[in-house]
């Protein structure tokens, strides 16, 4: 049997500053492939070159990346800031309205980082471009050097920072097994106030907000602040999340096939 398809949403880069291309880290895709134990495919984040419907009857579950660029702050009613760019609106044009449909459909939907974002803002939300501005937060910036740049060991960059507490009897204490986690820190811009279908499952000891889930929707519909893909092959907690993915696209398709062949 042929694995499921797992669409992973690209994000608009310049490559050597002329060669405009639509890319994913191969974290993501290795953690589709190894873990979730589906294909992975890259799917353009821009409405010119993704027709939502078409896509969705190709794929079996979707994955929103983390990315460089914010979520436009239009998208929230706030005023754009040149210090909070790049942003990558053709993502946004693509993302938002995708997550409210893979909701609507019970198709399994994994928001990571810039994805989990994406989830809050689709549902009303609000974000903050800088957490570590608001009282009492913590820097969940990944760790740089005395000089500013960032930190040349990624096993520095992605390691643990800080616990999360889980909502007891909520999705993600389920799947996990446990009350409490510790998950790496790579942001700068977080939820500031939770869209009306969005579940608070998860928070760091200074309240930021790392796992949700969205209200009603008949399928995996779950997001995390922190990077998950980075280690799912060797990191229990991001194994289980991976691996409940794969178990709900799995799930998706057969269901999918189903219908199919009843139409035929």
């Amino acid at each position: 049997m042929a694995r499921p398809v797992i669409g992973i949403i690209g994000n608009h880069l310049m490559v050597e500053n002329r060669f405009a291309v639509q890319a994913t880290g191969t974290r993501n895709l290795a953690a589709v492939a190894e873990v979730a134990g589906a294909l992975p495919l890259i799917f353009g984040g821009d409405p010119k070159l993704t027709d939502i419907r078409d896509l969705l009857d190709a794929v079996d579950g979707i994955v929103l990346t983390g990315a460089r660029a914010n979520v436009h702050p239009a998208r929230f009613a706030t005023e754009p800031d040149k210090r909070h760019e790049p942003y990558d609106e053709a993502r946004d044009a693509v993302a938002l309205p995708l997550i409210e449909a893979c909701v609507a459909e019970g198709v399994p939907l994994f928001g990571i980082c810039r994805g989990f974002q994406e989830m809050n803002v689709a549902y009303g939300g609000s974000l903050h471009p800088e957490i570590r501005d608001i009282p009492g937060r913590m820097n969940h910036r990944m760790p740089r050097l005395e000089n500013g740049e960032i930190h040349p060991d990624p096993e520095v960059v992605f390691a643990d920072r800080h616990d999360v507490t889980l909502a007891p009897g909520g999705a993600f204490a389920r799947i996990l097994g446990r009350d409490k986690i510790r998950v790496n820190s790579l942001h700068g811009q977080g939820i500031l106030e939770p869209g009306k279908r969005v579940v608070i499952e998860g928070t760091a000891e200074d309240s930021t907000i790392e796992a949700i889930r969205i209200e009603g929707a008949k399928g995996f519909a779950l997001g995390v602040q922190w990077h998950a893909e980075y280690d799912p092959q060797t990191n229990p907690i991001n194994r289980k999340l991976f691996e409940a993915f794969g178990e709900a696209v799995r799930a998706h398709r057969t269901k999918k096939t189903a219908v199919r062949r009843g139409a035929a």
